[in-house]
C-alpha cells in the first residue's frame, strides 16, 4: 500500500487493512498473513499509548502514517501497529489477528518451539496480538519501519476475496473509553481472537 493509504484517518484505516495480506521477510524465510483483526487507537483515546502526549515509547506513533509501531507488553510480548494520519496525530491501528498463508511452518516453530509440528493447528498461531508477532518475527527492530519496504509491507491480497462483511465491536483487553467501538473483524473468520 502507498504512503497515502495510511495517511487517513484512524478508523478508515482499520477497516481498509482488513483484507489486505502483511508480508515479513526474515532470516531467509517469507511470512505473510492476512489481516482479519483490528483496533483504532488516537490521542483522544484514554486507551491509547498516544493519550498523554509523546514519550520516548510512543513516539513513532506520532509520526507520518506509513510506519510500524512495535511496543512490548507484559515485559514479554509484542504487539504491532499500523500509523496513521500526519506527523503529531498519535494515531495507529493494533493489527490483533492474521490468517497465515507463508511462512507457516517457521511461525509454528518460532511459536512452540520443539513441539510436534504436525499436532498445531495454524488457527491457533495469530489470532492475538502478541501471537501473531512471536510468529512472524517481529519485535522492537521493526519499531519505526516504513510499511512499504522491500522486506516489510502490506498489500492487497491476491488470494482473499475483496468483499467481506465487516463487524465492529468494542476492543479487547482495555478498561478505559471501553464505549468505544473501535475493533474491526472479518465475520466469520476463524482466526480472529474473539468472535
Amino acid at each position: 500500500m502507498p504512503p497515502e493509504f495510511y495517511q487517513r484517518k484512524v478508523t478508515v484505516v482499520a477497516k481498509e487493512l482488513l483484507g489486505k495480506i502483511f508480508v515479513h521477510r526474515s532470516k531467509g524465510v517469507t511470512f505473510s498473513g492476512i489481516i482479519v483483526e483490528t483496533e483504532a487507537y488516537d490521542q483522544n483515546d484514554a486507551a491509547s499509548h498516544s493519550y498523554k502526549g509523546i514519550s520516548p515509547r510512543n513516539e513513532v506513533m506520532f509520526r507520518t502514517g506509513g510506519c510500524l509501531y512495535v511496543y512490548l507488553i507484559y515485559g514479554m510480548y509484542y504487539c504491532m501497529n499500523a500509523v496513521t494520519g500526519y506527523e503529531g496525530k498519535g494515531e495507529a491501528v493494533l493489527i490483533r489477528a492474521l490468517e497465515p498463508v507463508e511462512g507457516i511452518e517457521t511461525m509454528i516453530k518460532n511459536r512452540f518451539e520443539e513441539q510436534d509440528i504436525a499436532k498445531i493447528k495454524p488457527v491457533n498461531l495469530t489470532n492475538g496480538p502478541g501471537k501473531l508477532c512471536e510468529a512472524f518475527n517481529i519485535s522492537m527492530k521493526q519499531n519505526g519501519r516504513v510499511l512499504w519496504s522491500d522486506d516489510l509491507y502490506i498489500a492487497e491480497s491476491p488470494v482473499f476475496p475483496s468483499k467481506h462483511k465487516i463487524l465492529k465491536t468494542g476492543r479487547v483487553g482495555i478498561t478505559k473509553d471501553i464505549h468505544l467501538n473501535r475493533r474491526y473483524y472479518i465475520m466469520n473468520n476463524k482466526f480472529v481472537s474473539r468472535p
